[in-house]
């Protein structure tokens, strides 16, 4: 994911916004949001450690993701996101964006219908989201959270984003990459420090963003640079008992994986491995608390 194809990525959802606006008028779309139940909160494990699972078809990396015979059919969305809820995910982040990943809105509106009646966790909506008409489709679909990729957004584009999920009571993922994108995760942070701990949360995705690659080290270099005063994710790299252990070790909070559940065969089993090592790393030591 090259700064190139974040601004491909950016354009194609600019265009999308503009299409479903032309369905749906945006105080439509709103008053269609609010009339949804209250979205499902964000809830973390007092251990210190918590898993977001991921529902994923595609990654331009690995190519077409194969765990899904049917390719994402409701009752395989349903199936397969209930089974990460089961084995103790604290949410689940469903991918929406069409053109590179095979996701959709139904995707989500599956997977939070189903993770509302049943235990209660949130799904995360996961695109490139440029508008908060976006942020309203995903309230309206009964998602708990969305995605933001500091990278490719303005700090004006980024604060609307942010003011639309905190109106609609969602959850918000700050992604960064490097040093640069950590620095506007801190003041955003600061900016925003009177919400409830688990509102905001500050991910660091250590893919190379032109070759792809998961970059060795980058997680455990950067851990202690996150914002300290909300819940750390890391994003990529995590694949095994021996990563989460590793990741949990240095100071993450959470761990977002996609690839490595979509290819398991045993995608439940493989979470509650995560989870287990990950806690185990962490220790007494590691209760959760507000914020300071």
């Amino acid at each position: 994911m090259s700064a190139g194809f974040l601004e491909r990525m950016a354009a194609s959802s600019t265009a999308r916004v503009a299409e479903a606006k032309a369905r749906l008028g945006e105080r439509e779309l709103r008053a269609r949001a609010l009339d949804t139940p209250g979205p499902t909160p964000l809830a973390l494990n007092a251990a210190g450690f918590d898993l977001i699972a991921e529902l994923k078809l595609r990654s331009p990396a690995a190519g077409r993701l194969a765990a899904l015979d049917k390719g994402g059919s409701a009752e395989e969305v349903a199936e397969r996101v209930q089974s990460y809820a089961r084995a103790g995910a604290a949410a689940v982040s469903v991918l929406t964006e069409p053109t590179r990943f095979d996701g959709s809105l139904e995707h989500l509106e599956v997977a939070a219908r189903v993770l509302a009646r049943g235990r209660r966790v949130p799904a995360m909506r996961k695109d490139f989201l440029v508008d908060p008409y976006q942020v309203l489709e995903a309230r309206a679909a009964g998602a708990g959270g969305v995605l933001v990729i500091l990278r490719m957004l303005t700090d004006g584009a980024v604060a609307a984003l942010l003011d639309c999920a905190r109106e609609l009571g969602l959850f918000v993922l700050l992604e960064t990459f490097d040093e640069s994108d950590i620095e506007r995760a801190h003041a955003l942070v600061e900016s925003r420090c009177d919400i409830p701990y688990g509102t905001l949360l500050a991910g660091l995705n250590c893919r190379d963003l032109d070759t792809l690659q998961v970059v060795p080290g980058r997680l455990e270099a950067l851990a202690n640079t996150l914002p300290a005063d909300v819940p750390r994710v890391a994003e990529s790299g995590v694949a095994s008992a021996t990563d989460a252990a590793r990741i949990a070790a240095a100071g993450y909070d959470l761990a977002l994986v996609g690839s490595a559940l979509m290819a398991a065969s045993d995608p439940a089993g493989l979470v509650r491995e995560l989870l287990s090592a990950g806690r185990g790393a962490r220790g007494n030591g590691a209760q959760r608390g507000v914020r300071a």
